[in-house]
């Protein structure tokens, strides 16, 4: 296993699975749609697998999940923790979005309120996320939830990398959004250049 840095040159070319993790408002979703775009990649976002209508669980998505890892390529969301392990043991690259705790705060704050006034993206299974000014009265405020799910992240990327069991598997370690722009422009775009015939 390697993890590397904005500037370390991808190792073995073009990769074919991809997934891309860090605390909600970290960019996940518009980064691995980003990247499967770029590598001609499946993409499929993550919530769509796990959520219904009205916030509940879709009684299959575990399965369903598990169905799309078995493709030869794809890009997702390194969510789920019951599909963790069997989507990590599959994975070529992991790009780590290790920002710091108020930089992906903040950007939950502004995806929400462009959710609100119908600017942003959907949310899978037609769920509307809550207004900000449920950020008191609501427990499970997605605000909150960024803040609370930062650490959580962060130590279960750090697991994978103590537990060391996947040796084929590239961490790419980005913080902030210049750093995001730096791997795209060099390490990511040169290793699409370099797999074109």
């Amino acid at each position: 296993m390697r993890v590397q840095g904005p500037h370390d040159p991808l190792p073995g070319g073009r990769p074919r699975r991809i997934a891309v993790t860090g605390p909600p408002g970290a960019g996940k979703t518009t980064l691995a749609r980003d990247l499967s775009d770029r590598m001609g990649l499946p993409f499929v976002e993550f919530e769509s697998f796990y959520h219904a209508p009205e916030w509940t669980v879709r009684p299959t998505w575990q399965e369903d999940v598990l169905r799309y890892l078995e493709r030869p390529e794809w890009a997702i969301e390194w969510q789920g923790e019951e599909v963790r392990e069997q989507m990590t043991s599959r994975l070529h690259v992991l790009v780590w979005l290790d920002h710091p705790r108020l930089f992906a705060v903040a950007r939950t704050i502004a995806r929400t309120v462009k959710r609100r006034f119908g600017r942003g993206t959907p949310i899978a299974g037609g769920n509307v996320e809550g207004p900000l000014r449920t950020f008191f009265t609501d427990p499970g405020h997605i605000v909150k939830v960024s803040w609370q799910r930062h650490p959580v992240m962060r130590a279960r990327v750090l697991r994978v990398v103590a537990e060391d069991r996947h040796p084929g598997l590239v961490i790419v370690r980005l913080r902030g959004q210049r750093q995001v722009d730096a791997w795209l422009r060099g390490p990511f775009s040169r290793s699409l250049a370099a797999a074109r015939p």
